[in-house]
């Protein structure tokens, strides 16, 4: 009896081999995984003015629950929900901040535009916070929104020179992930376009930089 139950569970875990159920590979393969870049960017940092402001940026904040490489949705209101099998490449948050010292290295309003901490004494500094990104199935098609919150901050004077929220929504070409995906990298680039426009009329000291 003791050998017939033995090959009895023998079997069975042969089988579950066979289909896979004990490969460690199995939760993983299947799982698709996508960047944030600005496609069409220069990657090099243009000459800006040698008499121009250097710009400090801080690492960008996350909007609670969006410290996830998960892809995050919504079908109803105010519910996050996950891709099972779609990720980012690293939390959104953490490609923006780089992508946004690639856009605005592109702006020759500034002499350079540099990454805290940095050796480098700044004339201003740029503080994110709010960040979120999300596709939305509340409507079709479904679209991407993008959100962040800003403030720009005069070193010299030590003075919040101004503050400002952005929002970009862009549809998504396809109702799945990588049309997600699509969505979300035009709205980051719309949305970098905008902060480095504020920027510029804030060193400007315009008034636009005060709406």
């Amino acid at each position: 009896m003791m050998k017939y139950r033995l090959a009895q569970v023998m079997c069975g875990l042969l089988a579950l081999t066979a289909a896979g159920c004990l490969s460690p590979r199995t939760d993983s393969s299947g799982i698709h995984t996508y960047q944030l870049s600005l496609d069409g960017w220069p990657s090099e940092a243009r000459s800006g003015k040698l008499d121009g402001p250097v710009l400090l940026v801080s690492h960008p904040q996350a909007e609670p629950g969006f410290e996830t490489q998960r892809m995050i949705y919504l079908k109803r209101p105010y519910e996050l929900e996950y891709y099972a099998m779609n990720q980012w490449a690293d939390t959104p948050v953490r490609m923006f901040g780089p992508l946004m010292v690639q856009a605005l290295n592109q702006n020759d309003v500034w002499r350079a535009v540099m990454p805290l901490p940095s050796s480098i004494r700044g004339d201003y500094r740029l503080d994110t916070h709010g960040f979120l990104l999300q596709q939305e199935f509340l409507q079709q098609p479904s679209r991407v929104r993008v959100m962040v919150r800003t403030q720009l901050v005069d070193l010299k004077e030590s003075t919040i020179l101004s503050m400002r929220a952005f929002e970009v929504v862009e549809n998504a070409p396809s109702e799945d992930a990588y049309g997600g995906v699509q969505a979300a990298n035009r709205a980051v680039a719309a949305l970098l376009d905008q902060i480095a426009s504020w920027l510029g009329e804030c060193v400007r000291h315009s008034p636009e930089c005060r709406r």
